[in-house]
């Protein structure tokens, strides 16, 4: 994972760190809340040897001290000093209980011992710490006395007092907040993570792009009113959804540059990645183009375009494939543009064989030499195999793919079938993507540049390198006639007599 990558995780999990980090914050807040406060007394003695006071005598005595304290800080927590100090204050403790409350420590090449004794109560801190002191103080005599007599060549002194502390030394409140803030960190970082690494969601072009290199030739943003109003005439001509469609309308006519795919099927890994509203509405975008244009119902398990479209679904696809109808009598026009629908027809008992079958390759080919563009729904790949039969028939394919919905293996496998049948992908489309965030697909509005470079199809590019309207491309066109051979310049009223085009 490269820094673009951790800072997509970080987009896409923000929600998780925030929410550990001020549990790690109200974890810290309440640890030092219900935490007892603890304070804590210190005091500080010398350690001196009674000597003649010549320089010699001082300086062996000086070596004699710094080895002897280190003996003397580990007494401090022995019974033999504590036992008496708690005579002396009247606690109701054992030894072994208050050295884990008494602290004993020197520092190096010197001859000074300080003892820090910690309690709930700072006066009795204090008290207990003065009474060590006192008690270390008359056991090193005591130890160190000659046993022939006389008075101990060590003494101690106290050279700083045990005072009651006026502020408690634990719990330390801003400590326990900068360590609640770490922790609730650490463990949302850690979460995120492991979040992400067990979401195999495709989730944007990043996850796309780890299972595939095909073009993405557009993204469909997330709608809500795409629910009650899925077609493109349906919503406003310069909103988000109309553009996205205009878009990848756009992207496909130069991703079949050479325009030798003319039938395009649509389809997607499964159901509900909205394959059917993205091909009703590249049909209705590809008419309002200019184009002749028929869109397929090939879904015939689950037909959707008569519903979107408002049409007649009793006969249709398979009432031509089993020859009951001319194909001429069952396509319906639809809107004002050239464009024509032919529903699904009755649902079939084995829809796979009517897909796969020579009639239905024939009345592609029908359709083929009769409209520009050929739009084809088809049923998605995972369930069942009438997608991949029906890819043998057809120039190219487009895979819907639906993002939050759609699993990297899912896609994988719909590759797979694809690659099987040697079906040739155009491209992807991410369709039900967020429209902000880090697996946003964006596009901004520039004005055309007034120098367009054109390119050999008759579509321009401006110096910025933004593609040109395709409509602008297609006005500059001149009008083919009927016995020119190029796709693209078919007229609908030639090739398709209006005497045979049933009425809406």
């Amino acid at each position: 994972m490269d820094l673009s990558d951790y800072l997509r995780l970080v987009r896409r999990s923000w929600k998780w760190i925030v929410a550990f980090v001020l549990l790690g914050v109200l974890g810290g807040g309440l640890a030092s809340v219900l935490v007892k406060p603890t304070y804590v007394a210190e005091t500080q003695l010398f350690v001196a040897i009674q000597n003649s006071g010549s320089i010699t005598e001082l300086q062996q005595g000086n070596t004699f001290s710094q080895a002897r304290v280190q003996s003397y800080v580990k007494t401090v927590t022995t019974p033999v000093v504590l036992q008496p100090a708690i005579d002396t204050v009247g606690l109701e403790t054992t030894a072994d209980a208050l050295s884990e409350r008494v602290k004993a420590s020197t520092e190096l090449n010197t001859v000074l011992i300080n003892i820090s004794v910690s309690d709930a109560s700072p006066v009795q801190a204090a008290a207990i710490a003065q009474a060590v002191a006192d008690s270390l103080i008359s056991a090193i005599d005591n130890l160190e006395k000659p046993k022939t007599g006389g008075s101990s060549p060590v003494s101690l002194s106290v050279v700083r007092p045990a005072v009651p502390p006026s502020s408690p030394s634990a719990p330390n409140t801003r400590l326990n907040l900068i360590l609640g803030l770490l922790v609730g960190l650490g463990l949302g970082t850690g979460v995120a993570v492991l979040k992400t690494a067990l979401d195999t969601r495709v989730r944007g072009e990043a996850d796309l792009r780890a299972i595939t290199q095909a073009p993405v030739l557009g993204g469909i943003s997330f709608d809500q009113d795409a629910v009650k109003k899925p077609l493109l005439t349906q919503t406003p001509s310069q909103g988000p959804r109309a553009e996205s469609f205009r878009q990848l309308r756009t992207n496909l006519q130069f991703a079949n540059v050479a325009n030798d795919a003319r039938s395009i099927l649509v389809t997607s890994s499964l159901p509900g990645e909205g394959k059917s509203t993205t091909a009703t509405n590249l049909a209705i975008a590809l008419a309002q183009s200019g184009l002749s244009v028929c869109l397929v119902d090939a879904d015939l398990r689950r037909p959707m375009i008569n519903e979107y479209l408002g049409l007649d679904r009793h006969v249709g696809l398979t009432t031509a494939l089993v020859g009951n109808a001319d194909l001429n009598d069952l396509l319906q026009p639809w809107g004002e543009d050239n464009l024509f629908a032919l529903t699904s027809g009755q649902i079939p008992p084995n829809p796979s064989e009517l897909l796969g079958s020579g009639v239905m390759q024939m009345l592609l080919h029908q359709l083929k030499s009769t409209f520009d563009m050929v739009i084809v729904d088809a049923p998605p790949l995972l369930p069942v195999t009438d997608a991949t039969v029906l890819a043998q028939h057809v120039d190219g394919i487009v895979l819907v793919v639906g993002t939050h919905t759609l699993r990297k293996p899912e896609l994988a496998r719909s590759l797979s079938a694809l690659e099987m049948v040697d079906a040739r992908l155009l491209g992807v489309v991410l369709n039900q993507i967020p429209a902000k965030g880090s697996d946003s697909y964006s596009y901004t509005y520039v004005a055309y540049n007034s120098h367009p470079t054109e390119t050999p199809n008759g579509a321009t590019y401006r110096e910025d390198g933004y593609l040109r309207s395709s409509e602008s491309a297609q006005k500059n066109q001149p009008e083919q006639s009927h016995g020119e051979s190029s796709p693209a310049g078919r007229n609908r009223a030639t090739r398709f007599p209006a005497d045979r085009i049933p009425n809406s």
